[in-house]
């Protein structure tokens, strides 16, 4: 099972969903669910550039 694409334009397009929605759970950082889907987001995201900067196309 893969977590994660096998292109460049599709990965890219996951880490900036995953990107955008730690920003979400930031801004909402003052309550817990916003404090989970910041954390969880942020983790996925580092996550996902690991794996992009592997693809060569």
């Amino acid at each position: 099972m893969r977590l994660f694409v096998g292109n460049r334009r599709d990965g890219s397009r996951l880490l900036s969903s995953a990107i955008a929605t730690a920003v979400v759970g930031f801004v909402r950082f003052d309550s817990p669910w916003g404090q989970a889907v910041a954390l969880g987001a942020t983790a996925l995201s580092l996550w996902w550039w690991i794996c992009y900067r592997q693809l060569s196309h």
